[in-house]
């Protein structure tokens, strides 16, 4: 199943989120190595800087995907001010299965 992963950061954190940045990218190639990632990428202000993050992954239930958002070192960080995790459903332009 999947799940999304809605996170705001916390005002004001913008360099906690640049410093945090290699260790998160690991983190998701680590998942996309897995074939648990299936998407994701940064919000972005009208300035255009990151201020939240989308990261939509495969989990067995919602009790593992919140351990996967735990995992993440932006959250470890203390960056997310909230994150809100819910079931998905791809209906649209889902990628065919290779």
């Amino acid at each position: 199943m999947l799940f999304a992963f809605v996170c705001k950061d916390k005002p004001g954190s913008l360099q906690v989120r640049l410093d945090t940045r290699p260790e998160h990218v690991a983190f998701l190639e680590g998942l996309n190595g897995e074939k648990k990632l299936a998407f994701a990428g940064p919000f972005l202000d009208a300035d255009g800087k990151p201020n939240g993050s989308l990261v939509v992954v495969e989990a067995p239930d919602l009790a593992a995907a919140q351990a996967l958002s735990a995992a993440d070192p932006y959250a470890k960080a203390g960056l997310f001010e909230s994150v809100e995790i819910r079931p998905w459903n791809w209906t649209f332009n889902k990628p065919a299965a290779s």
